[in-house]
């Protein structure tokens, strides 16, 4: 009797270890997201050490760069997590290209707040897909803050191929901010993807974005296409690197950024 209620408290006290133990998957990086979820009482910081963008449009060119863009995840239960993002800086140069005028803006950015739901394998194995609502607050100024308050769903969702190849996609539904900062309309997206294992430490993410915006001032369809690299250096620490390039005129030209995640 001694020995099996000896064993019944050693399974009880092992189940939570075992649970902490569940592979760390940041949302970096890349254009989509994972619908997988952050252990519960575990946190994930997922920073942009530094973010450039690069706009050359007919009229004009801008470029933004952000500093210390992150996300932070705390889970909740074993499929729920609690979400918060914030940019603390960044800064925008816009030239006009007719008459040479340089305009410079240094902002803090905006706060979003939001939670993901996963709805099978929250660990992100075999087919994965979650739910993410989501709220932009209008903590930052425009350029970079959006000028007041906009909110949206996403809906990740993976699928293992083999055991080095991993189908993604990444459907959003949102309530953007008009242009003019005031108000708000119609924009989605979706971005498909294929996540490739290198080895058991690095691995390679090819994406592609569509994005349709009706924005009162002027609708707009975007295509972008994306590559990253991302590397484990530890089980609870991944460093990553990538670029994104525009594939019409309305999207961005590139972007080029790097990153950390770590899980505490």
């Amino acid at each position: 009797m001694k020995r099996a209620i000896a064993v019944g408290l050693l399974l009880l006290t092992a189940t939570p270890a075992l649970g902490q133990e569940r592979d760390y998957c940041p949302t970096r990086p890349g254009l989509g997201t994972t619908p997988c979820t952050i252990s519960p009482k575990r946190v994930s910081v997922e920073t942009a050490l530094t973010d450039w963008t690069r706009d050359d449009q007919t009229d004009e060119r801008s470029d933004t760069v952000l500093i210390g863009d992150s996300f932070v995840r705390v889970g909740v239960s074993d499929s729920i997590e609690a979400q918060v993002g914030w940019t603390p800086y960044g800064h925008v140069r816009t030239r006009d290209k007719a008459s040479g005028a340089i305009d410079s803006k240094g902002r803090v950015g905006d706060v979003t707040i939001g939670a993901k739901a996963n709805l099978l394998h929250p660990d992100g194995s075999g087919l994965s897909i979650a739910v993410q609502p989501f709220a932009k607050l209008p903590v930052g100024r425009k350029p970079v803050g959006a000028g007041t308050w906009g909110a949206g769903v996403i809906v990740p969702a993976t699928y293992d191929l083999s055991d080095t190849l991993n189908l993604a996609t990444t459907t959003e539904i949102d309530a953007a901010v008009d242009e003019a900062g005031h108000g708000r309309h119609l924009a989605y997206s979706e971005v498909i993807g294929l996540e490739f294992k290198l080895s058991s430490a690095l691995s390679a993410t090819f994406e592609g974005k569509v994005t349709r915006d009706e924005d009162p001032g002027g609708a707009t369809t975007k295509g972008l296409a994306s590559a990253s690299l991302a590397w484990a250096a530890r089980d609870d620490l991944q460093l990553d690197i990538g670029a994104v390039a525009g594939l019409n005129r309305s999207a961005p030209d590139l972007e080029l950024y790097l990153g950390v995640s770590r899980r505490f």
